[in-house]
């Protein structure tokens, strides 16, 4: 079934994007209209997704919005300040904003723009930016988020940093672990078979898992890659991406901490759209966008749908199944 990238609208005219799997257009927008969305454009092909650059497009982002900050408040007008604040990144995102700046002289909203741009702007920074424009301060808005930017990268650089260590240790002991059961403890076996001495039942089951990871190590590395093959395909679509995210909130321990992670992240990005001065049922609207776990982002639609219905935002995530109680309280 193809994917399809789309863009719609809901009765209250907020504009929504996303990607949906369908047979065919007429098929998404009638999907769409189940749900209180009227398709406008829809792209069948390969979503868009974040290059190999990444690293490099997210600080292109975070020195844009910081030059913005600073330039808007001094008085430049807009197109001259998206031009100065664009040679201060690298080529191909130039590129990228330097289409931003043309479209915004011809007549476009500057969240307009960046929407253009999925994977250099996300729907949280393009919401930011709307609520900015709405009630005519861009500059404020830029300040938020090169601050939230800042606060994600050092919080990025930490994690990377703690878990850098860990990991090395877990590779160096998998890699030891796998010569001693292979190479060392054979030939041990060997003198300790040609001894005829009584082993301990300790050992005989030490001895019992090497011989069956000299004799099948084939099958146990074709597990192993058929594994990471199995994940990565189901992660290439949505409904595989489904399948693992209600997975992993199944497990005894693992899916307590889930929720407790996905309930941050929906709180963080509603918190930073609201804090931009975005209207509830629109910020919404971008954290459903911005969210990346496919359960969170039905979660959130449904909490979208009860407000619409005229419920607090209180009682709506009451009613929902997915998020702590700590959240609605």
């Amino acid at each position: 079934m193809p994917e399809f990238s789309f863009e719609a609208v809901d009765a209250s005219g907020a504009r929504t994007r996303g990607t949906e799997s369908a047979v065919n257009a007429d098929a998404l927008a009638r999907t769409l209209e189940g749900r209180g969305l009227y398709l406008l454009d829809a792209t069948e092909g390969a979503v868009e997704r974040p290059s190999l650059f990444a690293t490099r497009q997210r600080r292109d982002v975070l020195e844009f919005t910081r030059a913005m900050a600073a330039l808007l408040p001094a008085g430049l007008p807009l197109a001259r300040a998206l031009d100065s604040a664009t040679d201060l990144t690298s080529d191909t995102t130039r590129r990228s904003l330097a289409e931003c700046r043309a479209a915004v002289i011809r007549g476009e909203s500057l969240a307009e723009a960046l929407a253009a741009f999925p994977t250099l702007f996300s729907p949280l920074y393009v919401g930011v930016v709307r609520a900015g424009e709405r009630r005519g301060e861009v500059a404020v808005a830029f300040a938020q988020l090169a601050a939230q930017l800042e606060r994600n990268e050092q919080l990025r650089g930490r994690l990377v940093s703690a878990l850098l260590y860990p990991a090395l240790l877990a590779v160096a002991g998998a890699f030891a672990i796998g010569v001693l059961l292979v190479v060392v403890l054979p030939q041990f076996t060997t003198l300790l078979a040609d001894a005829g001495a009584a082993l301990p039942r300790s050992t005989q089951l030490l001895v019992a898992v090497s011989a069956l990871a000299v004799r099948g190590w084939p099958v146990l590395v074709t597990l192993g890659v058929g594994g990471v093959v199995t994940l990565l395909w189901l992660q290439r679509s949505e409904a595989g991406r489904g399948t693992l995210a209600r997975s992993l909130l199944r497990l005894p321990a693992v899916g307590t901490l889930r929720r407790q992670v996905l309930a941050a992240r929906f709180a963080r990005l509603l918190s930073g759209l609201l804090g931009g001065g975005a209207p509830l049922y629109a910020a919404l609207g971008d954290v459903i966008e911005s969210l990346d776990d496919p359960v969170a982002r039905e979660e959130a639609a449904a909490v979208r749908a009860r407000i619409r219905e005229g419920l607090s935002l209180r009682a709506a995530l009451e009613a929902g199944s997915l998020f702590p109680p700590v959240l609605s309280q």
